[in-house]
């Protein structure tokens, strides 16, 4: 411990004042515990201007505050943002909330270089009174707000401040969150959650505070290892590892071969499961099945098995690297059957036979779904960073927004919010996966990306100023680019690149939920209902099929003629294009039509004649009629293609010298007549086939064709069982 105490000294001697200049000197209380009841006319500067006359009482209070943590003039901060920003942002009309924002960003991405600010209570108190400024931050305004939501915060306001704190929110998810937060308040995000949310962050996600450097050191050691990339600040803590895995270690040391093999990457620890015996963690191979533990890193996934009192060599599952892996949920059950909803399948190039993790659970399969969620998070994230060839800095920022994902989440369960929606909505890869458009916003994110090493790049070795700090972390800058001002991937006054990809995605989600909710609406059970559905819905194909049947067989002998004299027309005219056109615009019209004169309606209801019901012995012998009829035509199918089979290999003399003199005169035919008239002799042959002159020429025909057909014998089958000795331990 005395080791480790003098390495942690010696890694914090060359920041502590970095995080002095930081430190939360700015947040003591010059107000009250609801932060209301702030002085706006108190200067930060002497003979300088304290408020803004654009500016709400609110909004006033949180520009002084941002002022004094920027450790400059309210007066000098709205010069400069009058310089920076573009004459669309300084129009009246929004002002007072542009002005609030670049206010905002700034100061928050300077507090975000602050060891620990999470767990300061006014730090969390500053952010919730930055969004209700947001939503009411001119002075015309305040006064419209009422009183019963003058606490609360709205959507708008949340997703516009949260995502400035990487460990709060990201863009792409943040609305999510709020649902989750704001579900238990109507729709509005109280302090009280807020805080609590914020508290639990600091608690159980703030990964990059821990770090657990040695198999034989008990103890978790609070320290923060930096690494430099052009003056850019990161936290590269080379073994990580979540409050929440601490806790499930808290009795077991970690492995001295896990930590060797998690060492040579630097990976950090996100999730363990299988410590406890009431919630144990099977591993499935073959027919063989071991209890053991689970752990996750930002790279892999590890299972040690557990045998009598020790835990074996761990066996990694690779995340990281390219190996073609698939993961997702499977079906477990004694001796192989599938029964229970509680697994997870992962298999890839170097296994060979797939590998199955159950999770046990009386009820529910909640478990399960989590542990998916953050393992196909870690994949994705990889997933991405190959794709775009993204290394260096931005890889391990990359990598760190889907370990930040996971933290958060985490910390949702711990606190015991209820989750309405799937765990993957609250993980950035995830939801893009599974969003349309998702490829959109990743593409839209790796630009991001890329622009912002850019101008990192660019601004290697430059003075580090009020808006130099900002590139800190990574994870913000300041930069005008035109008429857009940018802080971090947020710009000043509207929506970025990003946050409107990821508003047109959820829109379109929105649609498609719209869409499923509907579908699953009429769905109906049983095999005879579905038939019947089926069967009305298939109506006017059957019609036209009936009259397709009846013109064929000329029982109407002036509608055949006519038909068959019109289209024999159409193809030797060379007008089968045209016509498939004129259906196509005829469908679109129809359609177009039918969309005007039922604008306002409800769509028009299938009406479906029930069938006669069914007990469970009737069903059953419906079941076994199906299944049979099934095995007869696979068993007909396997006829034809073994006869095939012979034919091609000359087995039978005479059938294979007719089938070689056929294929033989349709080569010929193909190579020299033309293709319309082919096409016209196939469509004669086809409708005129029944017609009276050739009735009796066709049926004896047929005939000649059938016994043929039976004349050849269908090559042999020889059913082997398989030899192979199954995997055993």
């Amino acid at each position: 411990m005395a080791m480790m105490s003098r390495t942690r000294d010696l890694l914090m001697e060359g920041f502590e004042g970095f995080v002095r200049e930081g430190s939360f000197k700015w947040a003591l209380p010059r107000r009250g515990e609801d932060g209301d009841d702030e002085d706006p006319d108190a200067s930060p500067s002497s003979g300088k201007r304290a408020s803004v006359a654009a500016l709400s009482a609110k909004a006033n209070a949180v520009v002084a505050r941002c002022a004094r943590i920027l450790e400059v003039s309210i007066d000098d901060l709205q010069k400069d943002f009058d310089k920076q920003a573009s004459d669309s942002l300084k129009q009246q009309t929004n002002y007072a909330r542009n002005f609030l924002e670049y206010c905002c960003f700034m100061a928050l991405a300077q507090i975000s270089q602050v060891a620990g600010y999470l767990a300061d209570k006014t730090f969390r108190r500053l952010t919730f009174d930055m969004m209700l400024a947001w939503e009411a931050p001119s002075s015309s305004n305040q006064i419209s707000v009422k009183v019963e939501v003058d606490s609360t915060v709205s959507l708008e306001a949340f997703i516009r401040i949260a995502p400035a704190i990487p460990t709060v929110a990201d863009v792409v998810t943040c609305s999510n969150l709020f649902d989750v937060l704001s579900n238990s308040t109507g729709g509005r995000l109280s302090f009280s959650v807020y805080d609590k949310y914020l508290s639990g962050l600091d608690r159980y996600g703030y990964v990059m505070m821990f770090a657990f450097c040695h198999a034989e050191v008990k103890a978790v050691a609070l320290c923060k290892i930096y690494k430099v990339y052009h003056g850019t600040y990161l936290g590269l803590s080379i073994c990580f590892i979540s409050y929440r895995a601490i806790k499930k270690m808290k009795t077991q040391s970690e492995s001295s071969l896990l930590s060797s093999i998690r060492s040579q990457r630097g990976e950090r620890i996100l999730e363990i499961d299988g410590t406890l015996t009431t919630q144990p963690v099977l591993e499935h191979v073959g027919i063989s099945t071991w209890p053991g533990r689970l752990t996750l890193t930002d790279h892999a996934l590890y299972f040690e098995a557990l045998r009598v009192v020790t835990y074996d060599k761990p066996k990694a599952y690779e995340l990281a690297e390219d190996v073609k892996q698939v993961i997702k949920p499977e079906l477990t059950g004694p001796w192989g059957s599938r029964l229970f909803d509680k697994a997870v399948m992962y298999k890839s190039t170097t296994l060979t036979e797939p590998v199955i993790i159950e999770f046990p659970e009386l009820t529910g399969h909640s478990r399960r779904d989590y542990w998916l969620a953050i393992m196909s998070e870690v994949l994705y994230a990889h997933s991405f960073v190959r794709k775009f060839d993204i290394s260096g800095v931005d890889k391990e920022e990359t990598v760190l927004k889907a370990v930040l994902g996971i933290l958060r989440l985490q910390a949702i369960e711990e606190l015991g919010f209820p989750v309405p929606i799937r765990y993957e909505s609250l993980l950035m890869f995830n939801l893009c996966d599974k969003l349309p458009g998702g490829d959109v916003i990743l593409e839209t994110l790796a630009r991001a990306i890329a622009s912002r090493t850019s101008d990192r790049s660019t601004q290697a070795g430059t003075s580090r100023g009020m808006h130099a700090v900002l590139s800190n972390l990574g994870v913000v800058s300041s930069v005008n680019n035109g008429e857009r001002l940018f802080v971090g991937e947020v710009v000043v006054g509207e929506m970025s690149s990003l946050q409107k990809a990821v508003t047109d995605s959820m829109n379109n989600y929105k649609k498609v939920e719209l869409a499923q909710a509907s579908v699953d609406g009429v769905k109906v059970d049983g095999l005879d209902t579905n038939l019947a559905v089926m069967k009305e819905l298939l109506s006017p194909v059957s019609e036209l099929w009936r009259v397709l049947i009846m013109l064929s067989s000329w029982d109407e002998p002036i509608k055949s003629m006519v038909f068959c004299s019109l289209f024999s027309y159409i193809i030797i005219r060379g007008w089968v294009v045209y016509f498939v056109v004129m259906v196509l615009l005829f469908s679109a019209t129809f359609m177009f039509l039918t969309r005007l004169s039922n604008q306002g309606k409800p769509m028009a209801e299938v009406k479906v004649a029930s069938p006669p019901p069914m007990n469970t012995m009737e069903q059953l012998l419906a079941v076994q009629n199906a299944i049979s009829k099934i095995e007869e035509l696979v068993q007909d199918a396997n006829i034809v293609l073994l006869k095939i089979r012979a034919l091609l290999l000359a087995f039978p003399s005479q059938a294979t010298d007719r089938a070689i003199l056929a294929l033989v005169l349709m080569a010929l035919s193909l190579a020299i007549v033309p293709t319309r008239m082919l096409m016209l002799v196939m469509f004669l042959e086809a409708f005129t086939n029944k017609s009276p002159p050739r009735r009796a020429s066709t049926e004896r025909w047929t005939r000649r064709l059938r016994e043929w057909w039976f004349s050849i014998p269908a090559a042999p089958v020889v059913v082997e069982k398989d030899k192979e000795d199954k995997k055993t331990r």
